[in-house]
């Protein structure tokens, strides 16, 4: 077990176990190439109101280590901090206390390497698909015609091309959220974090857009954190599932996933499958263990 780096100007933490969110056989290593920890969190602490009447402590103690090119889900108790987790890592959310870094650098405030997407895709309904996509470049001040051209392309591999010149109200809420995955790649961020987001779908689209998640990821090799509700989702989708416990929200267990890939439908009807899917529901099932 490894101490993650403190963060300038805060106090110095005491030595934490930290869980090593890595699965067996890492993407990297599929490559050849040497797997490094691109984020690390070292007793992590979220509360919120503090010294108020109102005092909610959201995370507590929170000790990961994730590598690069790996696909982590988290999935814990409704209210667990999930999310704001997330938020943390996006930048977009200040914590109490202990450290985060990507690169063993602090996180403060937002980062061009990191891409979000969200429980609701938030396209501008005004906007057409491929404008949509295109806000990053925007924002950014990239390249425009470089932008336009990678945001086709990113069409092409979400298989929406053909859809570009679409308004959002035209599509499909599968499609909708597909488009939203695309946006949020097209600065080419090494690491993606999503939030919930195929929550809002039916089973069958939910379903369907793993099977694209997955492709996605194999095809770019990206870091993904996915917050997730469904215990299958988070066992097909991860090389690791992180479970977290009832508020205040800490780490219970990593439970790595070497399941071969690519994954089917027909995996989660495999008995290494339901183990992993049983054991994480024997610790939301444990007594006292989400007290």
């Amino acid at each position: 077990m490894r101490q993650a780096p403190g963060s300038p100007g805060r106090p110095p933490q005491p030595e934490a176990d930290v869980i090593d969110a890595r699965p067996q056989a890492p993407p990297a290593k599929q490559q050849g190439l040497p797997a490094q920890d691109v984020i690390r969190i070292n007793r992590l602490r979220k509360v919120f109101a503090p010294g108020t009447a109102g005092e909610l402590v959201a995370l507590d103690d929170i000790n990961c280590a994730i590598r690069e090119g790996d696909f982590v889900s988290i999935v814990g108790p409704s209210g667990c901090g999930k999310s704001t987790l997330l938020r943390i890592l996006a930048g977009l959310l200040d914590y109490s206390d202990g450290a985060v870094t990507m690169d063993d650098q602090p996180v403060q405030g937002t980062r061009r390497d990191v891409g979000v997407v969200f429980q609701s895709s938030i396209l501008l309904p005004w906007r057409t698909v491929l404008d949509n996509v295109m806000l990053p470049a925007e924002v950014l001040g990239l390249d425009i015609a470089a932008a336009r051209r990678r945001a086709r392309d990113l069409l092409a591999m979400v298989r929406l091309d053909g859809f570009e010149n679409r308004l959002p109200g035209e599509l499909s809420g599968g499609m909708q959220q597909r488009a939203s995955i695309a946006r949020a790649l097209l600065h080419d961020p090494r690491i993606l974090l999503m939030d919930e987001p195929f929550g809002a779908l039916d089973a069958m689209t939910r379903e369907q857009m793993n099977m694209e998640l997955q492709r996605i990821w194999a095809e770019s090799r990206k870091t993904i954190v996915l917050i997730t509700h469904s215990i299958p989702e988070a066992v097909f989708l991860g090389d690791v599932v992180l479970v977290m416990t009832a508020r205040p929200g800490t780490l219970a267990r990593m439970i790595p996933v070497d399941l071969p890939r690519p994954r089917t439908m027909a995996s989660m009807s495999t008995p290494e499958f339901g183990a992993r899917t049983q054991e994480i529901r024997a610790l939301f099932n444990h007594a006292g263990a989400f007290d």
